[in-house]
């Protein structure tokens, strides 16, 4: 067997703890990535993300892992609960960072200003510098501060005397390569095709129908939610709803067992869901 990767000393103890556990389950059953993608349906190069700690394995895989694996699920999704919870906080972490450096480095390509005869315009500008970066750093740690101390895994609005900022307070970042739409833009287009899944999607609900995994799919990235179904036959199918708007999926191909409905764009995940009709008559939603 390849000598795995050592993960990384960033990682959250619970979700060091998971892949650890997620690593022992594979190994024991002699199982690989290349194996794993062929008896799970999610592909070779996802397992290898989950397995060095790249990425969270969803919910839904790893149900399809210990069916593979030949052991029970319950105490892997013990495990995997506190783990998703640790994940999510780390990327609230990591975007509120990225936002604010991205805010630092537009703000430090603009010129000090005009220079003045006899005086030293450089040194007021390293002021103000210094002055902007305290207030930024400032505001991300009150946002991460906020969040953390809330202790449920979600985040919590820091409000300055209940004033919302003017929309002019703030500009959109551009997204990240490969992204192809955003919020409106991404209902009823595929989330593969737009570049919203892999390492940009994370699983908000899920449920368990008959032996089907039925999941709310959702990627902060482009601001949409989407359902899927996982270990399913021909026949069953997969709905999502967002209000009044909702988009369906069916696996057609005998050989299918994985289906996913286009996307609606939604700022909150706990406002989509998705519910599972089997061809055996069973039906279940999430939350």
């Amino acid at each position: 067997m390849a000598r795995r990767k050592e993960l990384s000393d960033e990682l959250d103890p619970q979700v060091r703890e998971f892949v650890e556990l997620l690593r022992g389950v594979v190994d024991r059953a002699g199982l690989n990535p290349r194996t794993l993608a062929d008896r799970t349906g999610y592909g070779r190069a996802s397992w290898e993300r989950y397995l060095d700690g790249r990425q969270l394995a969803p919910k839904g895989a790893v149900v399809a892992l210990a069916e593979a694996a030949g052991t029970p699920a319950d105490p892997l999704t013990a495990v995997w609960e506190p783990a998703e919870r640790a994940w999510s906080r780390a990327e609230l972490r990591n975007a509120g960072t990225q936002d604010a450096l991205r805010i630092v480095g537009v703000k430090r390509a603009e010129p000090d200003g005009p220079s003045r005869p006899g005086g030293s315009p450089r040194s007021g500008g390293s002021r103000r510098w210094g002055l902007f970066v305290a207030g930024v750093m400032g505001v991300v740690i009150v946002v991460v501060g906020g969040f953390l101390l809330t202790g449920d895994g979600d985040p919590k609005p820091v409000s300055d005397s209940g004033r919302t900022p003017s929309p002019s307070a703030s500009s959109p970042a551009a997204p990240p390569s490969g992204v192809l739409c955003g919020g409106a833009a991404c209902t009823g287009r595929d989330a593969e095709e737009m570049g919203c899944s892999g390492d940009l999607v994370t699983t908000a609900r899920s449920a368990t129908v008959g032996t089907v995994v039925v999941e709310v799919r959702y990627s902060r990235t482009c601001g949409a939610a989407w359902g899927r179904i996982v270990q399913a036959a021909p026949g069953d199918s997969v709905r999502v709803t967002v209000g009044k708007t909702r988009h369906t999926a069916r696996i057609t191909a005998a050989d299918d067992t994985i289906a996913y409905t286009p996307m609606i764009a939604v700022p909150d995940p706990a406002r989509a869901t998705a519910c599972a009709s089997l061809a055996s008559g069973e039906t279940g939603c999430t939350g």
